[in-house]
């Protein structure tokens, strides 16, 4: 198995319930992801997921300006949530699916709380750069950082 066929694996424990841990993470998206990680930047408008099985990953910005990045594979409140990360290494919009990395979510209630895991799977499908890609998602301004961010929403 090379590097970019290797999955990131990364889990945190919410004090929530599922129900309220799946909401922040896939409702609640424009609140706690960064702007400075959307192509709007400052001026983004929102972010959102659309709540069902081929639904769209999104952000919106001013002017009309809208771009999607991924396509939701499987919706399962407040079980699973499981979508394309059509994001290329060079951070452009990737309009094709086949070459789109996978992000799948579980929510595991675990005593007064709840236990997120999330993998990333499928770098290899980006191409060229994957495997760098791949690094610069396991970094700390990676995953590590979007569900610290995450978890902070949680606790509101």
């Amino acid at each position: 198995m090379t590097a970019d066929e290797q999955p990131i694996r990364r889990a945190v424990r919410v004090h929530a319930p599922p129900e309220r841990a799946f909401s922040v993470f896939a409702d609640g998206l424009a609140i706690w992801w960064p702007r400075e990680y959307s192509w709007a930047g400052a001026v983004l408008d929102t972010i959102a997921i659309e709540p069902r099985e081929g639904g769209r990953c999104f952000e919106r910005g001013p002017y009309g300006f809208s771009c999607d990045w991924g396509r939701v594979l499987i919706w399962e409140p407040p079980q699973r949530l499981a979508f394309t990360w059509q994001i290329t290494p060079e951070r452009l919009p990737q309009p094709d699916p086949a070459k789109a990395s996978e992000v799948d979510v579980s929510f595991s209630p675990e005593g007064s709380g709840t236990d997120v895991s999330l993998e990333h799977r499928g770098f290899e499908r980006h191409g060229e750069g994957s495997a760098e890609y791949r690094i610069g998602m396991d970094m700390p301004e990676g995953w590590m950082l979007l569900l610290e961010r995450y978890r902070a929403a949680v606790a509101g």
